[in-house]
This record gives C-alpha cells, structure tokens and sequence, in this order.
C-alpha cells in the first residue's frame, strides 16, 4: 500500500505539470493529509521531489509547491524497426535528454544488440548522467513476443530473429534491466504519458511503420492482451478485391496498407518514370519518402495513391473502433509525419461515414503529439510508468 500511495502522489505532481502542494495532493489523491506528509518526506530525501517556491491563496500559511526533479532518474527507450533502430534517453517527466537513430545492421540478432549496447553507452556519455540514475532500459520491438520469456519470435521483416532472447541478452550486454514491450504498445504508453489527455483517457492508436498495427488504450490504461500480443491486425481484409495475401485471403492490411503495399501501388500506377524496384527495406523506405514528396509537391497520380491508401487505413479503423468503442482516434508510427497531411484530409470524413456510432459522437482523430519516435519515447515512458504510476494491481499480496 506505501508503494502504491507513493506512486499516486507521483503521478499527481508529473501530471499537474507545474506541482502541487501538499494540501492539494490531498484533495487531488483522496490521502489523508498525514500520509502526504510522511510520503513527500520521504520523496524529498530521496531527490525525487523538491520544494520549487511558496504560493498564497487565501489566509493561513503560504504553501509550498512540490514539483519532480527532472533529473534524478532517466530511462532509455529503444525502437526496433527494420529499417532503423531509434534510441532516446528520458528524464523523470518524460522529456527526450539525448536522441541517436542508427540503421538497423544486417538482421544478425548478436550484431543488433551489440549495436544497441554500444548506443547506449555513447547515450549516457553524451548526456552526461550516471548510470546509477538509469531506472532501465525498455524496448519496442514488433511482435509477436513472449513476454513471459522476453523473447521476439520471427518478426516480419526481421529474417533470422527466430525466438530471439532479446530482454536477456541486451540486460547482459548493457548490466540494465530491461524491459520488452510490443512496439505498438508502447507507442500507445507514450502518447499517453506525452499527450495532455483526461486520467480515463480511451482511445485506438494506429501505427503506422515498416509494418500496421493497433494498440488501444481504455480509461488511461494500455490493452496488453492475454500474451501481451494485442494489436495484431495485418490480416484484417480491407479490400476484397486487393492483391492476394501469404495467409491465403486478398486484401489483408499486410499487403494494402504498408508502405511496401503503397510503393507497389504506386509502382503500378505508373507514379515513378523509371522501373526500378526494391522490396528491402531500405529501398522502400527510398521509395516511399519519395511518393510523399511528389504528393506534398501536387503531384496528382501521387496524391491519388495516398489518398486511396487512406480509404483503405479508414476501413480498418472503422471495424476497429466499430468493436471497440473509443473517444478517438491517434496515428502515429515513424512513417507517420509523411502521411499525416493527407491522411488527415482523408480519414475523418471518411471514417464518420462508416462509424456506427456517428449518431452518438464523432470521433476525433488526430496524429500523435510525439512525432516518429513515438516507439522509442514510448518504450522509454513504460520503465518510468512501472516507477511512477499507480496500478490496482499492485495492491493484491501473495498469499
């Protein structure tokens, strides 16, 4: 119960942005005015807290406001992508320190996590932070995974990552602890804990990178999933007439609405004068950005492609969001900041149409107040989540 107390009053004052007082923690909490005391006390001798100026309201004694201390823990976020490995370094409030971005080496697992080690140190060098103030390392990697065993198992994209331990074998390159998460999952952590959202927020993030996936966040908290496999949806058909797809239906998500599936589309609508094409990763990842240009530019056999894979994303935000019941909707994803003029000039109308609760609400959908390193920030923010937020959980005892 001290720890889960301890939690809520943390997260009462990362929340509140500019501190609190210990009479309004009391009123924001529900705690008696003694256990905010003896709490922040102790917050305070460990560095956590600090008395950050006295406000006056009203008579009586002026009141000091407590507020974190940035700076006395960090966390690492790193993001796994095919295409390129993402790392940041987050203080106590969840603000990115330092940033590297390196491209993803040959899919050798023992080579990327070497890599991931060596970021890391250079990470912490470069910020100057003792590694003794690093809570942990967390980390975003596509699914599906087994949690229980930290391990990643044969990702798309990733060839050769066969049931790899990943959380064991970077905690032993790099001496932190660490945690894996599923890369959807926490980019869902880190809009929540970076967006200015209600404590009950609810909402459906789409992530939009190498590959699709979904995530969903209901009353503040992520769905995780029994496996904590959630948000697997590459084959979802949003288009019975697409190209066939390697689970044996056409249409699925897999084969529409990644950026590979757009680059092939775009290929065969003639968008780009020359015939070269690429399925690896990074020649993708070339040609796409490229199709984002010319559309930017007004290119209309472009804006075209664009904007029928935005017809296509609709589809399976509205089957979506039709079974789930969200407030909102939130893309993001590091493919994201290419597409969001037109997705975001697309879908809303789009989606209203097909929503079967439009005669209830209309759904809100915005891009993630993150940028492209939702993944990382978020893999980040789910070390200093299981530090700073309160969790009904952690009020059962084993018997």
């Amino acid at each position: 119960m001290g720890d889960f107390n301890q939690s809520v009053i943390l997260e009462a004052i990362r929340r509140s942005g500019e501190g609190l007082s210990r009479i309004e923690l009391a009123d924001a909490t529900g705690l008696s005015a003694q256990t905010v005391t003896n709490i922040t006390r102790r917050l305070l001798e460990d560095g956590l807290i600090t008395e950050a100026g006295r406000t006056i309201n009203g008579p009586g004694k002026p009141r000091i406001t407590l507020r974190l201390v940035a700076d006395s823990r960090f966390s690492i976020g790193i993001h796994l992508d095919p295409a390129v490995i993402t790392f940041v370094l987050l203080d106590l409030t969840g603000s990115v320190v330092r940033r590297r971005v390196v491209r993803t080496p040959a899919k050798d697992p023992r080579r990327i996590v070497d890599v991931m080690a060596q970021a890391v140190d250079i990470l912490i060098a470069d910020a100057g932070v003792a590694r003794d103030d690093v809570a942990g390392i967390g980390v975003a990697a596509p699914g599906p995974l087994n949690a229980a065993k930290g391990t990643v198992i044969d990702p798309p994209k990733l060839h050769g990552w066969h049931r790899v331990p990943l959380r064991a074998v970077l905690a032993e390159a790099t001496g932190f602890d660490v945690t894996l998460e599923k890369d959807t999952t926490a980019a869902a952590v880190g809009e929540l804990w970076t967006g200015h959202g209600p404590a009950d927020d609810s909402f459906l993030f789409v992530y939009l990178g190498t590959g699709i996936g979904a995530a969903l966040v209901r009353d503040g908290d992520p769905a995780r999933g029994s496996t904590r496999n959630f948000g697997e949806i590459g084959h979802i058909i949003v288009d019975p007439d697409g190209p066939s797809c390697l689970c044996g239906m056409r249409g699925c998500v897999e084969v529409v609405c990644t950026p590979q599936a757009i680059v092939e589309q775009a290929e065969r609508a003639g968008v780009f004068v020359d015939d070269r094409e690429g399925s690896d990763v990074e020649a993708v990842e070339a040609r796409f950005t490229l199709l984002c240009e010319r559309a930017a530019s007004g290119d209309e056999p472009a804006l075209q492609v664009l904007r029928r894979a935005a017809e296509h994303l609709t589809v399976l935000i509205a089957a979506l969001t039709n079974v789930l019941d969200v407030d909102r909707v939130v893309l993001g994803g590091p493919f994201w900041s290419r597409l969001a003029e037109v997705y975001l000039a697309e879908i809303p109308t789009l989606l209203d149409r097909l929503s079967a609760t439009k005669a209830v609400h209309t759904l809100p959908v915005d891009g993630t107040v993150v940028g492209d390193d939702v993944g990382a920030v978020g893999a980040a923010c789910v070390v200093l989540d299981s530090v700073l937020t309160p969790r009904a959980s952690d009020l059962y005892l084993e018997e």
